[in-house]
């Protein structure tokens, strides 16, 4: 497998950010993966002011990975894979803007990227309805509570875990089986 010297940061938010997280983890390329807030206008939020859907933050996962190992593309069609990108502000049970569907970049090329990747989702007829996840600039990105990290890792038996995010790990794991770290 080729490596490099190289890293570079994707920051995707698809609902609760355990899930992603739990997700990601699993893949090669990645080196880490940190959840998180950004796109709000409250510095520093907390988790208990994120949840209040009033701060303007999502829930967020920031990804450190190896482009000559895992592309910022792939990275998004696991990510379109793995949430519904086609409800407004809710995933599931979890509801409020916080938990909006968006893709923060970077960079030109991730934003060019990013709308391509909706592009050709959206004419791939997967979904009946169109895809609403945003694309925007990264601002300001802001780690999320320690107990937040790890959090399916350190909690796979708390329900939320059982019935949201294990599900999310087991497609992943069927649709990117070539993907997987070793051992996983």
């Amino acid at each position: 497998m080729e490596t490099s010297n190289t890293t570079e940061k994707a920051t995707l938010g698809g609902g609760c950010f355990w899930c992603l997280e739990a997700v990601y983890d699993e893949l090669k390329g990645v080196i880490a993966v940190e959840s998180g807030y950004t796109g709000g206008h409250v510095p520093n939020p907390s988790y208990r002011q994120v949840t209040t859907g009033l701060t303007g933050h999502v829930e967020v996962i920031q990804i450190t990975y190896d482009p000559a190992v895992i592309t910022f593309s792939d990275l998004l069609d696991v990510f379109f894979t793995i949430h519904d990108p086609t409800t407004l502000d809710r995933q599931g049970n979890d509801v409020g803007p916080q938990y909006r569907s968006a893709i923060f970049y970077e960079t030109d090329e991730q934003k060019a990227i990013a709308e391509q990747k909706i592009a050709q989702w959206n004419a791939s007829g997967t979904w009946p309805d169109p895809i609403v996840t945003e694309v925007t600039p990264l601002e300001q990105y802001y780690v999320a509570e320690d107990y937040h990290q790890e959090y399916f890792v350190n909690n796979p038996y708390q329900p939320y875990c059982q019935y949201v995010v294990r599900p999310k790990v087991a497609k992943a794991r069927k649709y990117f089986t070539d993907r997987l770290k070793a051992g996983v």
